[in-house]
């Protein structure tokens, strides 16, 4: 899901320059649409000589952090704070968080992804009275942003969402079109058909069976839950290894050789790459892929060859497919709570949220429901399909609840390698599923389940 958009990109989008305003832009002319209730914020009382920093993911959408830093600068002008942010490769978010975890030292402050809080919920502090204000103010949370914000069946929130990124499939239309589809087909052996298609046009299909932070447990999560396979169940007993897990492994026995050559070692950047250099026809990635073609002059043909499509249900009841969550989480050996507390709030207030989110131009989608009215939602039809991204039941350890264990399963690439190795040959998908489950006990027996 690698392609960075410019500040270019954004206004390509066919938004005003208003929607850049925290960067320097001309200040906006056009009443916002964002809806905000009447509610009292949180009185923090912020901490004498508070100084923050910061660490979070880095940005695939210049605008990002270009919007984010000045966001940051309002705060400490506002209030005084210094506030340090720091961005780090998606690969090393993890691994410094763990390491700030277990040393006690560190950043005030992490944007983690999905699960994060979870993971650590014993170092951080509850942000709770923080997100029900913002939750009364703009119309409420959105079902992920619950679902990863919230300790497991509790009221009290441990993490802020900032908004997710999807990952649907991206085809060529032509090309589709050429071997008789118009869309990709929601039943399995349509899909199928199309992939064997495409294969035999010399087009094929390519999704990511490697070690992939977003597109390795993109892929392996899709087929899990369009065969309505889970990780846990609703009690957080480990149900990896059964019939609709080993019918998902056995499609995708059938699916892989139908691939491009090579997926097993794709990282996140190996699908962005073959399909712009039209290798492949039809992979699943973020929206920044359609804005990197589309702004080189070189391959905007490309761009307007391709589509967007939710992925097919399959055997699900509604399309299985989560977002890649940005959620924030105080550690408890901050000196300055109140702060930390404040400036997230901050962060998420229409002021500068607003920006923020047009600025991304769709990568990132909203966790509070009032923000669907945002500018970017309208500009680009081809964005529209990533609005709803957080107002889905799927997660990250779905159907079961999140925590550590759930977190150390994904971190581990189980279910991917469980995919890679059938999809290879290596193992039989009986052989694949009970490996999985092994791996995923010896976690949960750690946890003390």
């Amino acid at each position: 899901m690698r392609n960075d958009i410019t500040r270019r990109d954004a206004l390509a989008l066919g938004l005003s320059a208003a929607t850049l305003a925290a960067t320097g832009a001309a200040a906006q002319t056009t009443p916002s649409p964002i809806k905000a209730a009447d509610v009292a914020a949180p009185k923090l009382e912020i901490e004498k000589g508070a100084t923050l920093r910061m660490l979070r993911p880095v940005r695939f959408v210049q605008a990002d952090e270009d919007v984010f830093r000045a966001n940051a600068a309002k705060f400490t002008k506002d209030t005084g704070v210094e506030v340090k942010v720091d961005f780090v490769g998606w690969e090393d978010i993890n691994q410094q968080t763990a390491v700030t975890s277990n040393s006690g030292a560190g950043p005030d402050i992490i944007i983690g992804f999905s699960d994060a809080p979870h993971i650590y919920i014993d170092k951080l502090i509850e942000l709770t009275d923080v997100a029900d204000y913002l939750g009364k103010k703009y119309g409420g949370w959105q079902t992920l942003a619950k679902t990863y914000g919230k300790k497991a069946k509790s009221d009290s929130w441990i993490g802020l969402p900032f908004g997710a990124t999807a990952g649907p499939l991206i085809y060529r239309k032509s090309i589709l079109k050429s071997v008789g589809f118009d869309k990709a087909p929601e039943d399995p052996a349509g899909f199928l058909d199309l992939c064997k298609k495409l294969q035999q046009a010399g087009k094929p299909a390519g999704f990511a069976l490697g070690n992939a932070v977003g597109d390795g447990n993109g892929f392996a999560d899709w087929m899990m839950w369009a065969h309505n396979a889970a990780l846990l169940d609703e009690e957080g007993n480990v149900t990896i290894n059964s019939k609709e897990t080993i019918a998902a492994l056995n499609f995708v026995k059938q699916l892989y050789p139908t691939f491009i050559a090579g997926t097993p070692s794709w990282n996140d950047v190996s699908n962005n790459r073959a399909y712009s250099s039209q290798e492949i026809a039809l992979t699943a990635n973020g929206v920044s892929l359609y804005f990197s073609l589309k702004n080189d002059p070189a391959t905007a043909a490309i761009a307007e060859d391709s589509e967007h499509q939710l992925l097919p249900k399959f055997f699900a009841p509604a399309p299985p497919m989560s977002g890649l969550t940005l959620n924030a989480m105080v550690f408890k050996h901050s000196p300055y709570p109140n702060a930390a507390k404040a400036f997230l709030q901050f962060m998420l207030e229409k002021e500068q949220y607003e920006p923020w989110l047009n600025a991304n131009s769709g990568y990132w989608s909203q966790p509070l429901a009032a923000y669907a009215d945002a500018a970017v939602w309208s500009g680009d039809p081809k964005v529209a399909i990533f609005k709803n991204t957080m107002n889905n039941g799927y997660y990250a350890g779905y159907k079961g609840p999140i925590s550590t264990a759930t977190g150390a399963v994904r971190a581990d690439y189980v279910t991917v390698q469980m995919f890679a190795s059938v999809a290879t040959g290596a193992a039989t998908p009986e052989a694949a599923a009970a490996e999985a489950e092994q791996r995923c006990k010896r976690y949960f027996r750690r946890q003390g389940r």
